[in-house]
């Protein structure tokens, strides 16, 4: 199995704990995924588009024998499995919304897939849980670990750490 490889989650439309957890619970049900760590969950701003329900985000670390595409269209899967339409309104309102961050070192850009994910260095909510459970992981754009990344953000979205689990 490959490590260091790190999933965004988000929800803020129904009960946003569960669709976090059930999504949690999704990947490790597979044999060819295994969850290493969690996060703690933050209770956040809408990202994109402010007229919308806080979000509930956390990011998770995992293992997987999947190749990076194949990763990503399993966590597909799992967001249509959830409730996630098809269609959807780019940063609108979401059941579940389960971003592939970093598949290892690996960079990649093509019309599906960019590795890293692109607007991680625009996203409190994925540096600070970044931050919490892999400070030394090494961005593999900007040759720095993550608890050496600028937190200076032009706008924060985390409200607060809540004191909920994802296992």
């Amino acid at each position: 199995m490959i490590d260091k490889i790190f999933l965004g989650l988000g929800s803020n439309k129904g009960d946003r704990l569960k669709y976090l957890q059930r999504a949690v619970m999704e990947i490790s049900l597979t044999e060819k995924c295994r969850v290493l760590k969690c996060s703690s969950i933050y209770e956040t701003r809408p990202f994109g588009n402010p007229n919308q329900e806080n979000f509930y985000n956390a990011v998770i670390e995992i293992d997987t024998v999947l190749g990076a595409y194949d990763l990503f269209f399993f966590l597909k899967s799992i967001e249509a499995k959830l409730g996630r339409e098809a269609i959807f309104e780019k940063w609108g309102p979401r059941e579940i919304d389960i971003d592939l961050l970093f598949y290892s070192n690996l960079i990649y850009d093509n019309d599906q897939l960019t590795l890293p994910h692109p607007e991680i260095l625009n996203r409190d909510f994925v540096i600070i849980p970044m931050v919490e459970i892999a400070p030394d992981f090494v961005h593999p754009l900007l040759k720095k670990q993550f608890e050496d990344i600028d937190l200076a953000f032009n706008e924060t979205h985390i409200i607060q750490k809540l004191d909920y689990t994802l296992v």
